[in-house]
């Protein structure tokens, strides 16, 4: 098990339960690391003891924060599009982007399912997780996530978002189609993953597009491939990010079956326990680019506090940002948002605090 003494508090509360204190989490990759090293982004990708060197001061500087999925071996979202012929355009400052195929709609039935073992850069990520599983990681840690992007946003990439998303309601056996190969390969990718892990504890599948789907379309174009994937990890922890804001779904939200959900900060908290019940665990939810990354200490402070008192009483909550870490978020803000969680006791137990007004 990973050494950081954050990793109990975590998983229990990840698997519904009620730790003695709130765990602060964050899921955090090239967007901000390079940034937080002073790195070119080109190296961070380029150099492995550089990026083992910037994941190992990462932890030694937050050693209150469980850091998802945890030695991410990512190159930005390119791994999964890459296999599909998508060109990268490599930058600086900042991770990869890509340009998507130009297919016309009746090709889609024919994608190809790509292999993760040959095509793309997939094969480089799985030998990298080889590698720092077989020593190349220093005692006592460990890889406990796998990682992939979910098929819509996949399709996204390869095909691109207007012409995708116009799909799923003009043309939906095409886009069907297109996402039943997509979640194949999805699927592919983290069970390549999981094998190679020597602790596996879960996987962070991350996948936005269905929020900006409407309930009718969510529960047609993304709960049938979602669910393909997220279930064939049954016993593992399942956290889902997607923090496109989507009020709309939240009674459909549970069709999927996941145990921790990374959500937006647009979305009330509160509102959201209330709408998925107590089971569910909530990874959120300081809104990460106004007030994680632009915001004082102080502003920060605040806004996780009051995430704290509106969620961390029921259990099966995560302190973390509605989102990933922003590029430039500042280390003192992190240091904020792990202070309003490690601050709270729950209420009846010796010393525990009153609630702090969020403004």
């Amino acid at each position: 098990m990973t050494h950081t003494a954050a990793w109990p508090s975590f998983l229990t509360a990840a698997r519904g339960g009620t730790p003695e204190r709130v765990p602060t989490a964050l899921i955090i990759d090239s967007p901000w690391m390079p940034g937080f090293a002073g790195m070119n982004t080109l190296d961070f990708f380029l150099y492995p003891d550089e990026w083992l060197k910037t994941h190992l001061e990462v932890l030694d500087r937050f050693p209150d924060v469980v850091f998802l999925p945890g030695f991410w071996v990512e190159y930005g979202m390119a791994n999964e599009p890459s296999a599909y012929g998508s060109a990268l355009m490599w930058h600086e400052d900042s991770p990869p982007g890509m340009r998507h195929l130009d297919l016309p709609l009746e090709a889609w039935g024919d994608l190809p399912r790509p292999d993760p073992e040959t095509d793309g850069l997939m094969p480089l990520t799985l030998r990298r997780l080889e590698r720092l599983e077989r020593g190349g990681l220093p005692e006592p840690h460990r890889i406990h996530f796998a990682a992939a992007r979910g098929p819509l946003t996949l399709a996204t990439h390869v095909l691109g978002t207007t012409t995708f998303l116009e799909a799923t309601a003009g043309e939906p056996e095409a886009a069907h189609a297109a996402l039943d190969a997509f979640a194949d390969v999805v699927l592919a990718f983290l069970r390549a993953q999981v094998e190679r892990l020597r602790e596996p504890l879960g996987i962070l599948l991350l996948d936005d597009i269905p929020g900006m789907l409407s309930p009718r379309s969510f529960e047609a174009m993304a709960v049938p491939y979602l669910k393909r994937i997220l279930d064939a990890f049954d016993g593992l922890i399942r956290i889902y990010h997607n923090d496109t804001p989507c009020p709309h779904l939240l009674s459909r939200i549970g069709l999927l079956p996941f145990e921790v959900w990374n959500f937006s900060h647009a979305m009330d908290i509160a509102a959201v326990r209330e709408a998925v019940g107590p089971e569910m665990a909530l990874l959120g939810n300081v809104a990460p680019l106004d007030t994680l990354a632009r915001g004082t200490p102080e502003q920060v402070l605040v806004e996780a506090r009051s995430c704290v008192e509106k969620a961390a009483p029921q259990g099966a909550f995560i302190l973390s940002a509605g989102g990933g870490a922003s590029p430039g978020t500042p280390a003192e803000n992190i240091d904020a948002m792990a202070r309003a969680a490690a601050e709270w006791t729950r209420p009846g137990r010796p010393g525990s605090r009153s609630p702090v007004p969020s403004s």
